[in-house]
């Protein structure tokens, strides 16, 4: 009986998740299907950088499954022709349920509940980019996007929404105890217009989050291990991004992260090699390798980051400037402005001045002399300024 309940619980998930918005009112009615919860808040989450020239953000969401709520990141993807936006689906709350409108792509953006998703998606139309002569023009001043890779950027600075991050605008939902937002008259347009529906990658990609309990809602409190992804499938960013936290939070020490993203870098170059000696494909048994490999770099983020070790500086000067210079090589991570070799080399920098500033103290007693002090500074400026060369080397990490 529980197994039958399951599968009915599923069928009724998946057939919310697949019904066109204009349906959803003759569906929840005819056969019953209705959530009379309110899906979570937005969570604040980074942009990871566009991968190349073409593809276009599609916002994270709250999606609903068997098991509640859970959330899918956002992600780059391609889309289905030349000229096509994507318009976000939202939910909506109307005779006391929660229903998904989903989303679509087409030649306008249309009404999105008037939820601001971000990176363009303030709440009404697009502003990250737009499509001229067959090629995307993006907006930088809302979209990550590295110009050295991409070169059909501009720079609009005048539709940058400032208002300050909080419940209001983060919330996930239109209607009652929600946002009022009704659709414009371009908005309605749209409607009318061709649409395409979601891409079999967005798709997979939906599933993929669905599968994952760490995605869950009831699991992660609004805070998702995985909020944002590079491409579909994009495993080496969301280990990045887990090992950009960890330098960030003081969870890793300098000697964990060197660990880590030297073995991230050997793993960025075997893919390369490959790559190129298979035509920049890899083989099914190379896709297995990568898989086996980034399962257990998985392992190793989980295991430092719980372990008893942790970067702790302290709140004297020289704590305070190690410090800053993990936030930096965190941000730099996260971002892709430092590869996983350059983030290795830097942190085997780091780990060497800790190294030796314990040393030093415990020769004197838990103090560093000032000679000691003055060395330590000369050693941080020139870790300081490989940070910043690493960061502005026009280079970005392969993904």
């Amino acid at each position: 009986m529980q197994n039958l309940l399951k599968i009915r619980n599923l069928f009724l998930a998946l057939l919310l998740c697949a019904v066109p918005a204009a349906s959803f009112a003759q569906v929840s009615i005819g056969i019953g299907i209705s959530i009379h919860t309110a899906p979570p808040v937005l969570p604040v989450y980074a942009q990871p950088p566009c991968p190349a020239d073409g593809y276009l953000w599609t916002p994270g969401y709250w999606a609903y499954g068997p098991m509640g709520y859970y959330w899918v990141p956002g992600v780059w993807v391609r889309p289905p022709q030349v000229g096509y936006l994507w318009t976000p689906g939202y939910w909506g709350f109307v005779g006391g349920v929660y229903a998904w409108h989903a989303g679509y792509w087409g030649p306008h953006v249309g009404f999105y509940g008037g939820v601001n998703y971000g990176f363009g998606y303030g709440g009404v139309g697009f502003v990250g980019g737009m499509w001229q002569g067959g090629a995307f023009h993006y907006n930088t001043a809302v979209m990550n996007v590295n110009t050295t890779i991409v070169h059909n950027t501009y720079i609009n600075r005048t539709v940058v929404n400032n208002v300050t991050i909080n419940n209001v605008n983060r919330t996930s939902f239109n209607g009652p105890g929600g946002l009022a937002a009704q659709p414009t008259a371009q908005e309605q347009a749209a409607i009318h217009e061709a649409h395409f529906q979601a891409t079999s990658e967005q798709l997979s990609h939906r599933q993929t989050a669905g599968q994952d309990r760490n995605q869950l809602a009831s699991v992660n409190h609004g805070r998702p291990s995985t909020m944002a992804m590079n491409t579909v499938n994009g495993r080496r960013y969301d280990q990045q991004g887990r090992i950009a936290n960890g330098v960030a939070s003081g969870q890793f020490t300098a000697g964990e992260t060197r660990n880590l993203e030297g073995r991230e870098a050997n793993l960025n170059h075997e893919v390369r090699t490959d790559r190129q000696a298979n035509g920049g494909a890899l083989t099914q048994q190379e896709r297995q390798q990568v898989n086996r490999q980034q399962n257990n770099l998985s392992r190793s983020i989980y295991d430092d980051k719980h372990n008893a070790s942790a970067a702790g500086y302290g709140n004297n000067q020289v704590g305070a400037r190690r410090d800053e210079q993990q936030q930096r090589i965190g941000q730099g991570i996260r971002n892709g402005q430092m590869s996983p070799s350059e983030a290795a080399r830097t942190e085997n920098r780091e780990a060497n001045i800790n190294h030796q500033v314990g040393a030093d103290r415990n020769a004197n007693g838990g103090k560093l002399t000032q000679q000691e002090h003055q060395q330590v500074n000369r050693e941080q400026n020139g870790a300081s300024r490989e940070i910043y060369n690493d960061k502005h080397n026009g280079k970005t990490a392969p993904r």
